[in-house]
């Protein structure tokens, strides 16, 4: 039988993430231990296409570790022969909305915020690396070095991901995220990044409990509810969660 070649993609970017990624691995779990241990709280924004959500109020999952999202709205409909009117200085919507996010949430000097952007080079996830930062916030990054060296940031500060964050993590995934060349098709398909960046994160969350659990004082974790005792272990985890704060 011909070998998957999606699944021979998938097994390079797990040899590409053990065999030069551990160094940033364990960075970042240091970062998250020393919150944790601090009294600090860690988050997680988006990280890619969903992929953060595999990370939250998982069964053997961090109880810690909890969402960061944000909604900013303003409604001011603008007759197009208005739209141009000049400011007394620039405003990026865009970018102000995040700030104000930081500036409001729960976010304390020491706290972990774990960011991504395959690219590197979007709006959003950098904006959110620097207000973080310039709150003594923490920050771990997920990204592609192979794609982002190639193109140029959309960051009025020219900065890519990689060097907006404490930790940058590369995910391996190839220029254009695409890791599968199938004759007849004439671009490369089948992305990689989500699953680089999913096993990336585990890997965390693996080096944060060994760390923990080594020191005598483990995090709480969840179990499955969907088996005996789980849902009495899962309400247990929360209190002892909402009592300790990890």
């Amino acid at each position: 039988m011909t070998e998957m070649r999606y699944t021979a993609a998938v097994r390079r970017v797990i040899q590409h993430l053990e065999s030069t990624q551990m160094e940033a691995i364990d960075a970042a779990a240091g970062l998250v231990v020393a919150a944790l241990r601090g009294g600090g709280l860690v988050y997680c924004a988006e990280i890619g296409h969903g992929t953060q959500g595999d990370f939250l109020n998982r069964a053997g999952g961090l109880a810690a570790l909890q969402p960061f999202r944000y909604s900013f709205h303003v409604e001011d409909p603008t007759p197009d022969a208005r739209k141009d009117r000049p400011r007394d200085e620039p405003v990026e919507r865009d970018l102000e909305a995040i700030r104000l996010a930081v500036r409001v949430s729960n976010l304390r000097p020491g706290d972990v915020m774990l960011v991504g952007s395959v690219s590197g080079r979007n709006r959003a996830p950098i904006e959110l690396a620097l207000a973080c930062r310039a709150a003594g916030v923490k920050v771990i990054g997920f990204t592609s070095f192979a794609h982002t060296q190639r193109v140029e940031s959309l960051h009025p500060s020219g900065l890519r991901l990689r060097d907006a964050v404490d930790v940058a993590i590369d995910n391996g995934a190839p220029f254009g995220d695409a890791a599968v060349t199938i004759p007849g098709i004439d671009v490369d398909v089948l992305p990689v990044s989500g699953v680089a960046m999913d096993i990336a994160g585990w890997m965390i969350w693996e080096r944060v409990m060994e760390r923990m659990a080594k020191e005598g004082d483990p995090p709480t974790v969840y179990m499955s509810v969907n088996r005996e005792g789980g849902q009495e272990y899962y309400q247990q985890a929360r209190e002892k969660l909402n009592r300790r704060g990890y």
